[in-house]
């Protein structure tokens, strides 16, 4: 006598198949063998603090590949320490220069390029990683709030290509460096890309950094220096952990990602791969563009159907209920909603948090999305 599956036990099931495939993931990138695709090359990476950050992962694999010397940069210096032991520990043959301040001060960068010139007479990339992620909706956003958003997220871009394209320029023939020329990576988002996918000073930045990609490179035309952007979808880092943790305190992380085509989120070590092939010379023939590492979620993003988060009625389609942050018991819904067709319920998050009675499940992120056909 079969045993007929219940959602959940589906559910459970998928996601510890998502697991298994990221530790996979993870366990090949650590384990991979050195090719050198970043020989003699000097670096720059900002925003590099996070134990599960993008730029930490960045940082051990640029190390990896033979990078000669990296510029770590974070506003926060309590980890920069164990970051440039580890470094230093598992390739003795990379030069490691720590350096606590902000990606987003015009001195900092600045000192940071030149430096790099006084110590290797070279800089060939510079990857602008630092960024950070805001909560709220429209009405509680505030004019500081919007402006530090966009100073740590778009004005550090902006410095990293100033600056960094200045220094890249310069040929040094005695240092292995024939002519100028080399690689900027500006860290988006797929906020940056569609609406829908995070709150709007955050969007609003990063859709700057995508922008001032595709201007910069030709701006910078001729010069042998190109400027991409890459835009990740939901990752696993120490920005979004609380995401991560309430969904899995909930039990409701198998949901983590469901509207991806992949099925899953990514980890920053599938961003560190883009960042290298961007860094390289295997992609010296791209240049100006947004690179969406995403799964494939921005190939057909999923318009949310609410149209308001704040104290105005909710819409949207199927049956269900609706959080909008404010309550006392988050789990439960304040109001209700019920339409009958399409039947299908698309639940998408801001700051508040949505509860489908039909999925049973809540979301906690501007990128995690649930979607369950009624049936």
């Amino acid at each position: 006598m079969s045993v007929k599956k219940t959602s959940a036990n589906v559910s459970n099931e998928l996601y510890q198949k998502t697991l298994s495939r990221i530790e996979r993931i993870q366990s090949q990138l650590k384990t991979s063998q050195r090719t050198g695709l970043l020989l003699n090359k000097v670096c720059i990476i900002t925003g590099v603090g996070s134990f599960k950050g993008i730029g930490r992962a960045t940082a051990l694999l640029f190390a990896h590949e033979g990078a000669k010397h990296l510029y770590l940069l974070d506003y926060d210096g309590k980890n920069l320490p164990d970051l440039k032991k580890t470094i230093e520990e598992l390739y003795h043959d990379v030069r490691i220069t720590v350096i606590q301040g902000d990606a987003s001060d015009e001195d900092t960068i600045k000192n940071v390029c030149k430096q790099a010139i006084l110590d290797e007479g070279r800089l060939d990339v510079f990857f602008a990683n630092a960024g950070i992620v805001s909560l709220g909706n429209m009405d509680d956003l505030t004019e500081d709030i919007f402006m530090k958003t966009m100073k740590v997220n778009a004005l550090s871009a902006f410095l990293a290509i100033k600056y960094a394209s200045a220094e890249m320029k310069k040929a040094n023939v005695s240092v292995g460096k024939p002519e100028g020329g080399g690689s900027i990576i500006l860290t988006a988002s797929v906020a940056g890309l569609r609406s829908g996918a995070g709150t709007l000073e955050y969007s609003a930045s990063k859709a700057a950094v995508n922008n001032m990609t595709q201007t910069a490179a030709y701006q910078l035309a001729r010069t042998n220096i190109r400027v991409n952007s890459i835009c990740p979808g939901l990752i696993e880092t120490g920005m979004t952990s609380n995401v991560f943790q309430m969904a899995r305190q909930r039990g409701t992380a198998s949901k983590i990602g469901q509207l991806n085509p992949l099925g899953r989120y990514g980890v920053a070590e599938e961003i560190a791969q883009a960042a290298l092939f961007l860094a390289s010379d295997q992609s010296s023939y791209v240049n100006a563009q947004n690179i969406a590492v995403d799964g494939g979620l921005s190939g057909s993003h999923p318009i949310v159907p609410v149209s308001s988060f704040g104290s105005q009625s909710a819409q949207t389609y199927g049956n269900g209920n609706i959080c909008r942050g404010n309550c006392a018991k988050p789990s439960e819904p304040t109001s209700s909603f019920s339409m009958s067709s399409p039947k299908k319920v698309i639940t998408s998050i801001f700051s508040c948090i949505q509860w489908a009675t039909t999925t049973k499940a809540c979301a906690t992120n501007s990128l995690v999305y649930e979607m369950k056909i009624d049936d």
